[in-house]
């Protein structure tokens, strides 16, 4: 896996590129839907079609709000991590943030109840709390990677242990409980008999790829994690990018974060804990480039699609929890071999 230094002694841009990787404007070939992004969606065709095949539950009302459920949560924290990855860095905290934001905002806000402190009176305040956490940690992580120059890999491992020692201390191990209402509501509402955190994940979603797409800052982090020095001759200030989009990125996994708590009303010491693989090996499933410049938010999210169903049909044939992982481990080999193949990622 590429660090965040690959970038430190960059080629020159090729003949007849632009700094800025802007979305082509033509119609679809065949050669696109050959790419990781598109080529995930024969895929969970079949994925469809032979948990159907194995299972009648499969498609039940309530396990298929359940995958909405799952998706949503996981999609949310991918697409903070797709941004990141896009500008050529990683982010292994947001696995941490996704616990420890929603964490702090409960902790703050219950009463001294399981050693809480109770300092805020408004659980509107202790939303935004959450909120807040993730900016900080993001801001702090592009601190160590922009200002002190930090490798971003090394970098946010660190944070994700230190964060994940702070969540322990925190709590003693406990899990924190009666939330307010305002945390769990995100998480357990329903809008047309769809989750409410489904429609969260799909308004993400689409603003995202507005912005990547039709926004010159959007267009900027393609340029960034595609050639950082062309991008600084072409007057993108670089460093005030990849600073944004580790702040967006904890926000986003903060995010996710107050999903998943507000779904099962609580919050365990290990809310999140060994989450930062599925997101990666769902952008890597997505089409998204490991050595930056080249990804989308909608394939990352299409490859966490495929993820959440691949383990939804393993559970609902009984598979073991550990070949349920082991299969996870799998498919990010082979996610990484298509992109090899198909060119994605020279140079990995």
């Amino acid at each position: 896996m590429s660090t965040s230094t690959h970038h430190n002694d960059v080629a020159p841009p090729k003949r007849g590129t632009t700094p800025v990787a802007a979305q082509p404007a033509r119609g679809r070939t065949l050669a696109d839907f050959l790419k990781p992004e598109w080529a995930v969606l024969p895929v969970l065709v079949v994925v469809i079609v032979i948990g159907a095949a194995l299972n009648p539950t499969f498609l039940s009302y309530n396990n298929i709000y359940g995958i909405l459920q799952q998706t949503s949560e996981l999609a949310v924290l991918t697409m903070g991590l797709t941004l990141v990855l896009i500008t050529g860095k990683f982010d292994l905290s947001l696995e941490s943030i996704f616990g420890l934001a929603p964490m702090v905002a409960a902790f703050c806000f219950l009463q001294a109840a399981g050693g809480s402190l109770g300092l805020m009176n408004s659980p509107i305040v202790a939303l935004l709390a959450v909120f807040v956490v993730g900016a900080l940690i993001g801001a702090f992580n592009g601190v160590l990677v922009v200002r002190l120059k930090f490798n971003a890999f090394i970098a946010t491992l660190a944070t994700l242990i230190l964060l994940r020692g702070v969540s322990l201390g925190l709590t003693h191990g406990a899990t924190l409980s009666g939330l307010p209402s305002v945390m769990t509501i995100p998480g357990q509402a329903s809008v047309a008999q769809l989750p409410l955190s489904f429609l969260i994940a799909l308004v993400v979603l689409v603003a995202l790829t507005l912005f990547l797409s039709r926004h010159r800052v959007g267009r900027m982090l393609y340029a960034v994690g595609g050639n950082p020095q062309a991008a600084r001759v072409a007057g993108i200030r670089v460093e005030r990018v990849i600073m944004g989009v580790f702040i967006v990125g904890g926000v986003l996994a903060a995010l996710a974060g107050l999903l998943q708590a507000g779904r099962i009303a609580s919050i365990p010491s290990s809310l999140g804990q060994n989450l930062i693989f599925n997101a990666f090996a769902a952008a890597v499933l997505g089409g998204v480039s490991l050595n930056g410049g080249r990804g989308t938010v909608a394939g990352a999210c299409g490859g966490v699609l495929l993820l959440v169903l691949i383990q939804n049909v393993l559970v609902l044939s009984n598979v073991p929890a550990y070949w349920i992982s082991a299969t996870t481990g799998g498919i990010i080999l082979i996610a990484l071999l298509i992109s090899k193949v198909s060119g994605a990622d020279k140079g990995a």
